[in-house]
């Protein structure tokens, strides 16, 4: 069968990914044509030949309302490229990863030219904008959700969804360590995939390394920053200036770099809940545009903004937003976190308790295979 999948930031590509390795295994036949980054595109390249993606993610990766509206040409330009493109492949499915402000268009355009559609990890509409409930009930096929606490909310909502557990417990579960881990103890800094999101996260971040470091107890302290797939050092360096020493940018090993800190300072997304299934305690950090910031505050509704709060329904860690995001509250925390053994070893209970209700593995074989059977 002939698959058209679309994931549009780094955190779709990894489950994408391993998506297409259910499917290739399920399906020896499969022919797939995608848009995503270099883990998808690396299991089409061990898998079929030829050039299976058609536009990476790092082109149209955006975040916030303000910078949407700034870029909004450029995504209407891709949407309208991607409808092209997906006439002339002529699919059997369109699977879509989340993404919600361009996939939704491709789900109606879909939908009304006849294909099935797929929508893969439901968009956030129990924490906002729940009118697109009726887009997801008019233009998806079938819905695959993620998250235990999805399961009553799209029940009562009336969306026709599967459940087969979280993906990224696979993803996890082999995190290797990697050259040049330092030999003494660091703090995991992770800043986020978009360059907003570095601009605002960055400042705070080294004000807390300054800090931290004029402290005789961490002045041996080291600090890596987690480079994001889609940014360059260039994207660092800037902030890091004449820390270098102690500071370090690594690429493409996220996963250890969490695995084996001493704690981690992470912007709100999926990472935080990659730190919890691999135990890393943390503190979570958000801040944004003013105007993004109070449109968010109106129209978010659920009281956590880290999908391991969620997943517990209370705070395994601490969530600093917006203006208590700052570099003294950060040190707290994180000295918090270092210092209180009962305070840690709490953190690390919850975080069982969130890979419990997450299920056991083998959620991107088993979602491959509902979606086989579903095409069958």
């Amino acid at each position: 069968m002939k698959y058209y999948i679309i994931a549009g930031e780094a955190s779709g590509d990894l489950h994408g990914s391993n998506l297409m390795k259910g499917l290739y295994k399920k399906d020896p036949s499969a022919d797939i044509r995608f848009w995503g980054g270099g883990l998808m595109n690396a299991v089409y390249k061990a898998n079929q030949s030829g050039e299976g993606l058609v536009r990476d993610y790092k082109e149209g990766a955006v975040m916030g309302f303000t910078e949407v509206l700034s870029k909004a040409r450029k995504l209407l330009g891709n949407v309208k490229f991607c409808q092209e493109d997906i006439l002339a492949w002529n699919p059997d499915v369109v699977i879509l990863i989340d993404y919600p402000g361009f996939n939704f268009k491709i789900a109606e355009f879909a939908h009304k030219k006849g294909l099935k559609v797929f929508y893969y990890i439901a968009p956030k509409v129990w924490a906002s904008r729940e009118g697109r409930i009726r887009k997801l009930r008019e233009f998806v096929d079938r819905l695959y959700i993620v998250f235990p606490f999805e399961i009553p909310y799209f029940e009562g909502k009336g969306v026709n969804f599967i459940y087969k557990g979280n993906p990224l417990v696979d993803a996890l579960d082999d995190t290797q360590p990697f050259e040049g881990l330092p030999d003494k103890p660091y703090i995991a800094l992770l800043a986020g995939s978009r360059k907003p999101e570095i601009s605002t996260m960055m400042p705070v971040f080294m004000g807390f390394v300054d800090r931290m470091k004029a402290l005789p107890q961490y002045a041996d302290m080291q600090f890596i920053v987690a480079g994001a797939p889609a940014r360059s050092l260039d994207d660092y360096a800037g902030y890091i200036g004449d820390r270098k020493d102690y500071v370090k940018v690594v690429f493409g090993k996220t996963h250890s770099i969490l695995k084996h800190a001493q704690a981690a300072v992470i912007n709100s997304g999926t990472a935080s809940l990659e730190a919890a299934l691999i135990g890393t305690p943390q503190v979570v950090g958000y801040a944004g545009s003013a105007l993004s910031f109070m449109i968010a505050k109106l129209i978010i509704k659920v009281k956590f903004i880290s999908l391991g709060n969620l997943i517990i329904g209370r705070h395994a860690f601490r969530e600093l937003l917006q203006y208590y995001f700052t570099p003294d509250t950060v040190l707290t925390e994180i000295r918090r976190i270092l210092e209180d053994k009962e305070y840690r070893s709490a953190m690390l209970s919850d975080y069982d308790e969130i890979r419990n209700r997450l299920g056991g593995s083998g959620a991107s074989e088993a979602i491959a295979s509902s979606m086989i059977e579903e095409l069958s």
